[in-house]
């Protein structure tokens, strides 16, 4: 008898157990990382990246997270997640403007849909120098789109890069016409299409996680990409050369929940944009030390480095300015 109700005690503490574990699952992740509790007046936030930990990106989001710590004393704590762990660029963007998480570390790209003034990074050729382009975000580009981001329930923090994108290529390119006919792998986005085709290229829109597969099979002859997309996946290993284009700046934007960052005191919300006004500047001496980095890693390689001449710059830049033009109308 004592035996039974042993059996039935240890079956009904199973039951409840199952019953708690679906409790929980049921909770969604957007709704759990939506809480922002307090715990003896701890303030628990939540930042997300899609990039891998190694990238500057998800660099940038922890360098945050953690000059935040240090500035409030651990009264706010922000949880970071990087490589996708709670969603890809797109979710990501669109939990931060619900309020479902707290900052979204990401490039430009997947906020176009969203923020069609961000179109003014898909310029082609519209920086001459990272100082230069460093530069220009700092006095007008980020205030000129803050207004936008509130718009969309979103505030836009702060903006560090990647570097340049860069091309890698089988064929060496030696002046302007020896872009003809190159098929090259972009992202699916217009303006970089569009621009890859006014050199006389053949522009091949193309996941990222197939272009490996692409240059070794030769579906590709080409592709472009920052310099630290393209270490990582070790894209040089099938191509002969990289070509120093620097035609388009990659930005990594740092935004934040408009609904977190009103709710904040005034005294939360200065420790918030301090930490990310010196944590960009982190991102870049970053960028710009592990670029120093990569290159080594290329050349060693054996993959040849292609600084472009003028005269084909000249031209790319006026290519890159009528395309300008039409992002402006």
């Amino acid at each position: 008898m004592i035996r039974k109700n042993y059996n039935i005690i240890i079956l009904m503490l199973l039951i409840l157990f199952v019953i708690g574990v679906i409790k929980l699952s049921e909770k969604n992740v957007p709704d759990r990382r939506s809480e922002y509790i307090k715990k003896e007046d701890v303030l628990e936030l939540y930042a997300g990246c899609d990039s891998g930990e190694s990238t500057v990106t998800a660099m940038f989001m922890n360098d945050f997270a953690r000059r935040v710590k240090e500035k409030s004393n651990g009264k706010i704590v922000i949880d970071t997640y990087s490589d996708s762990k709670i969603g890809g660029d797109s979710e990501l963007l669109e939990a931060c403007q619900s309020g479902n998480i707290s900052f979204v570390f990401q490039t430009t790209a997947p906020q176009f849909s969203l923020i069609p003034e961000t179109a003014i990074f898909d310029i082609p050729m519209k920086f001459d120098s990272l100082e230069g382009a460093r530069r220009e975000i700092d006095e007008k580009i980020l205030d000129k789109l803050k207004p936008y981001y509130r718009e969309k329930n979103l505030e836009l923090l702060g903006i560090a890069d990647q570097g340049f994108r860069e091309m890698t290529s089988n064929k060496k390119i030696n002046s302007f016409e020896d872009f003809k006919g190159v098929k090259i792998r972009t992202m699916e986005n217009k303006n970089h299409i569009k621009f890859w085709k006014s050199l006389g290229a053949n522009p091949t829109p193309m996941s990222y996680s197939e272009v490996y597969i692409g240059l070794q099979q030769g579906t590709i002859d080409a592709q472009e990409n920052p310099l630290e997309a393209i270490i990582t996946p070790r894209f040089y290993e099938q191509q002969d050369y990289l070509i120093m284009t620097n035609h388009l700046l990659h930005p990594v934007t740092c935004v934040a929940s408009r609904e977190l960052m009103n709710s904040l005191s005034a005294e939360y919300r200065k420790i918030i944009e301090d930490s990310i006004s010196e944590s960009v500047v982190w991102a870049r001496n970053k960028t710009d030390s592990l670029l120093k980095e990569r290159i080594q890693t290329i050349i060693d390689s054996g993959t040849q480095i292609i600084n472009i001449d003028e005269k084909t710059r000249k031209i790319m830049i006026e290519k890159g300015e009528l395309i300008g033009r039409e992002i402006s109308d």
